[in-house]
């Protein structure tokens, strides 16, 4: 076996290591946050873990039928599911199905163990391990199902952030909610959505932009090392720096904040003198890549 495919196959298997962690990880912390937080103040978490805990509490309370978490879960997301196999990615699809059966089945063994019983503490920490969790998934390459699998398709496709989007359709679900159990525990729950959300857009770096306007006199070098490893192109501007005279080049160039590190640290080796101004995007249009979600 050659030297480049040996390092492809084990950056590959240890990438696959990488997703099955962050995957029973992101198992562990929803269903605890489950049984400690989100039984403990009756509240609908939004997404289709909220929705098969409203299902289930309302077969419960209206018709007396006892149905485990668990075969809702998986049920309601066999659909999301196939939608995610046709037009997001296979192993994406694949981790998030091990990720769901997972977690479900963690809801029915593990016992509530309340830690708190104050529906306002219960909404804003019950809230961010729910954004840990998702964000733990999301960088294993999954999700945790349901309207997660609507958040990652249109981010995909609309190369932004869309979180927002699935917050206020989790926000119809949790004033379903309301109707059937009263809108205490739905007001709770929308904060602990809206917490959640906050969470996500804060620390999933994929669909966050960044521009940099690097001023350097090695451009050649930076362009050609640069489009290796991140794909992006680069503007050239020639110009002559106003202090002292010298032939300088201006490169501006738009990446992902996921890859920021990585590029400031292979621009600086390249060249130490170098001087960048960073600008937090807030939006591109036209072509922008996006490494592919398999």
């Amino acid at each position: 076996m050659s030297t480049d495919n040996k390092f492809f196959y084990q950056n590959n298997f240890l990438k696959s290591m990488m997703s099955i962690v962050c995957v029973i990880v992101a198992a562990v912390v929803l269903s605890f946050n489950i049984k400690s937080f989100v039984r403990a103040a009756n509240l609908i978490p939004g997404g289709f873990t909220g929705l098969s805990l409203l299902i289930q509490r309302s077969l419960d309370v209206f018709m007396g039928i006892s149905v485990p978490y668990s075969f809702i879960n998986v049920t309601l997301n066999v659909f999301p599911a196939f939608i995610g196999f046709k037009l997001i990615g296979k192993k994406f699809t694949t981790y998030t199905l091990i990720l769901i059966v997972l977690n479900s089945f963690l809801v029915d063994l593990i016992p509530v163990t309340p830690i708190t019983y104050d529906p306002l503490l219960v909404a804003i920490f019950g809230g961010i391990l729910n954004g840990i969790a998702i964000c733990i998934a999301l960088y294993g390459h999954a999700s945790t199902g349901g309207t997660d699998f609507i958040a990652v398709y249109l981010s995909n496709r609309l190369k932004r952030s869309s979180w927002g989007f699935v917050f206020a359709l989790n926000c119809c679900i949790l004033i379903i909610a309301g109707c059937l159990f009263g809108f205490e525990a739905a007001m709770y729950s929308i904060i602990f959505q809206f917490v959640s959300t906050q969470v996500v857009e804060k620390f999933h770096k994929r669909d966050q932009k960044i521009t940099l306007l690097i001023i350097t006199a090695v451009p050649d070098k930076i362009e050609e090392q640069f489009l290796k490893y991140s794909h992006h192109g680069m503007t050239r501007i020639d110009g002559t720096g106003s202090y002292l005279k010298k032939k300088q080049t201006l490169l501006l160039t738009v990446i992902g904040a996921n890859d920021f590190k990585q590029v400031m640290h292979m621009i600086k080796d390249i060249d130490p003198h170098v001087f960048i101004d960073i600008i937090q995007s807030k939006d591109v249009k036209g072509k922008f890549y996006m490494e592919p979600i398999e």
